[in-house]
């Protein structure tokens, strides 16, 4: 199958989804699972341009948008080569930093965010809190020098043994009515009182997720990004993006899937005609295919709000695409495996492997029952019940 087209992309963009898609598909099948060949993948994606297509041009981004930055993810996933470093570095933490960050923070790690020499870690999800960020218990207190003091716990961190620095969701009191808000802070990972450590997942991925512990973590006054009474708009001009890319995430993979479903399904014969010929097996792939391209719209209308500043709209319109392709996407992995029987659970196809991968899109960053509740009383307007 050719590589897809949305009403939004221009001849930039689609010239931007050919190129990722070829560079793509000149590495191992498959993609690359640990070690070296992610990094070799990043520092290479990173020299072409891809990894900062949505950071400033003028920090050596590629002066696009969060539109830019799903078609990378998206195409890499389809190669069978998903970065999801993608998702966190320049898409959440590039993005609130070029938004919100001073000059002097845009030039310390945009730059290296854009090549991919620079990685950052994002730390929002805590033991106690799930998925309701008001009851994040990382607290930042000043200091007598005007600095801060961070403590707190984070668990399921991505890549923090690779990441230079990790931008932290904590919360500080407002002065005025004593209840704490959320502030974003920059914590170099080799500062004194910051620890992680490996949470072993059964999971075949080449990131691996992490507990952060943060044991009065001594922060200069210029690791706060932004305006400490701004702390809400700043983590959800992370938040909004982080679903999207986790739908291109999930969109890639799916695509992957299907595509060797339906070579196996035209190719594998062990009747008259080749599998794919039997209405059983064709129109459950076609099925599959129907639901990614809707999900793939979805993705884009909530790229394109995102792009144009229209922060409300594109946080609908990001929920619904997260919680669309991830269920399309598990969808076609299923149905992938199923369409090779054993085979599909052998190494050689390299779809087993995708059964536990692609279920991340259902779970994280927020689950698919909490978008249903955003939908429920933000949307329809319906009461809450908790």
């Amino acid at each position: 199958m050719t590589s897809p087209h949305t009403p939004v992309d221009t001849p930039e963009r689609v010239a931007l989804r050919a190129a990722v898609s070829s560079f793509a598909k000149g590495h191992a099948p498959g993609g690359p699972q640990e070690g070296d060949g992610v990094a070799e993948l990043w520092a290479e994606a990173g020299k072409l341009g891809y990894l900062g297509v949505n950071l400033p041009e003028e920090y050596g981004g590629g002066g696009g948008g969060i539109t830019e930055l799903s078609i990378v993810l998206e195409e890499l996933g389809a190669a069978g080569c998903p970065l999801l470093m993608l998702v966190v570095s320049p898409a959440i933490c590039g993005t609130v930093i070029a938004r919100f960050g001073t000059a002097e923070q845009k030039e310390r790690w945009l730059p290296g965010l854009a090549d991919g020499s620079i990685t950052m870690a994002f730390g929002i999800t805590e033991p106690d809190a799930g998925s309701n960020s008001h009851r994040i218990t990382t607290t930042a207190r000043r200091d007598e020098r005007g600095g801060w003091i961070l403590n707190g716990r984070k668990v399921f961190i991505t890549g923090v043994d690779k990441a230079d620095a990790v931008l932290v969701v904590g919360r500080t009191e407002d002065a005025r009515t004593g209840k704490l808000k959320p502030c974003l802070f920059v914590v170099p990972r080799e500062t004194h009182g910051f620890s992680h450590h490996h949470i072993p997942m059964e999971l075949a991925a080449a990131e691996k997720q992490f507990e952060l512990v943060l044991d009065d973590v001594t922060l200069p006054a210029d690791a706060l990004v932004g305006d400490e009474d701004a702390g809400l708009l700043q983590l959800f001009a992370g938040l909004n993006p982080e679903r999207i890319m986790t739908a291109a995430f999930a969109l890639g993979m799916g695509r992957y899937a299907l595509d060797k479903a339906v070579d196996y399904a035209r190719t594998r014969q062990v009747w008259k005609e080749p599998i794919g010929a039997h209405q059983a097996v064709a129109h459950p792939l076609a099925q599959a295919h129907i639901e990614l391209e809707l999900a793939r719209l979805m993705m884009a209308k909530a790229a394109y709000l995102y792009d144009e500043g229209d922060d409300a709209g594109a946080g609908e319109a990001a929920n619904m695409a997260k919680y669309a392709a991830g269920e399309a996407a598990v969808k076609a992995v299923d149905q992938a495996v199923h369409t090779l029987g054993g085979n599909g659970l052998t190494a050689e196809y390299g779809l087993a492997r995708l059964i536990t991968a692609v279920r991340v899109a259902r779970i994280a960053p927020v689950s698919r029952e909490m978008i249903l509740n955003y939908v429920s009383h933000q949307t329809l307007g319906l009461p809450k019940s908790y």
